[in-house]
């Protein structure tokens, strides 16, 4: 038996047993429920140790005979049932592609089980956390984004890929990068870079090549960069698979304008949805650090954000031939 054989096999065990927990209260006559761990910022702690979010143990129960619970009880296990199906006959789908398998009409109602994606995903996202099991695990992927480039070479599904050789496009990352996907063959990179978003975790760890991190300089770029240092706080449960603790955020800081001479037209100014979110994150004990303040404070103060494209008025170059190569030479970068 293989490794992802005996994985398929657990996570089926899971699913059947969750179910078993429901069908035993049923027949002794009790209000069968399901217990969701809690994904919110009140159920989550930093782990200053590991500089990680962890998910706490706050749970919720969802019941059967509930007005109110009813009908997410009755998805959760739709969706169960619909990853057990996946599992058995050895397929994986698209998130996508499961809101559609399980959406349809009750009986002869005109009340459907799922009336948009946006009702299924925290749905799986809760099986997810209920069972301790990753998305991969249910046979299910995302949709793939982003592209990769560099000094490389990896196997990807049995196919040889030279990454140093993929035109202007890159290589195209896939949702799920398992070791029985993708495997690394052999590199000459010192170091990833992360430019805006997409995943890295694996060649950090196994590569242990270090991590930058390059976003927008707005609230949400750095809250990108948070998500990929210590993880998210809806996600917390998968911190210690998806995280890199020792990322480094290279930019663009909000003291680059005037270290890098960047004209103040390519300015944006802050709406106050962007201002109060940066307020909102001084707050996390993550960026309690007294760089991290003076960085977000700073751009609260100055009232504007800039886009990694505004690096461009400085040429089309400057970026890669000036900006980066003066930060990591003069290590002006923050943790």
């Amino acid at each position: 038996m293989t490794r992802l054989d005996v994985v398929d096999k657990k996570t089926v065990g899971k699913i059947e047993k969750l179910a078993e927990t429901v069908v035993k209260a049923v027949k002794g006559g009790k209000n069968p429920f399901v217990e969701i761990p809690i994904r919110s910022l009140a159920n989550v702690k930093y782990n200053e140790k590991r500089r990680l979010i962890e998910l706490g143990g706050q749970k919720q129960k969802r019941y059967f005979f509930n007005v109110s619970m009813a009908k997410k009880f009755m998805q959760t296990f739709l969706v169960s049932e619909a990853c057990k199906e996946l599992i058995d006959s050895g397929k994986t789908t698209s998130i996508r592609d499961l809101y559609y398998m399980t959406k349809h009409a009750l009986g002869e109602t005109k009340q459907n089980t799922f009336e948009e994606q946006e009702e299924s995903d925290p749905i799986i996202e809760d099986l997810e956390v209920a069972i301790d099991s990753l998305r991969e695990e249910l046979h299910l992927f995302a949709t793939g984004r982003g592209s990769m480039v560099g000094p490389m070479t990896i196997r990807d599904s049995g196919d040889t890929i030279d990454l140093r050789r993929m035109g202007s496009g890159g290589w195209s990352v896939p949702s799920i990068v398992e070791e029985h996907v993708v495997e690394f063959k052999k590199h000459e990179a010192k170091y990833v870079l992360l430019i805006e978003k997409d995943a890295v975790w694996r060649l950090h760890f196994e590569l242990k090549l270090p991590v930058y991190v390059l976003v927008d300089n707005d609230p949400w770029g750095l809250y990108i960069y948070s998500v990929m240092k210590q993880g998210s706080i809806n996600l917390a449960y998968e911190s210690m698979r998806m995280a890199v603790p020792s990322a480094r955020f290279l930019g663009l800081s909000s003291f680059d304008q005037r270290k890098f001479q960047l004209p103040a037209n390519v300015a944006i100014k802050m709406n106050d949805q962007d201002t109060s979110r940066a307020k909102q994150m001084m707050a996390y004990q993550w960026f309690h650090a007294k760089q991290w303040q003076r960085e977000i404070a700073e751009m609260i103060h100055s009232g504007v954000k800039y886009e990694l494209e505004a690096l461009s008025r400085r040429g089309i170059s400057f970026i890669t031939e000036e900006y980066l190569p003066r930060k990591l030479r003069e290590r002006d970068w923050l943790e």
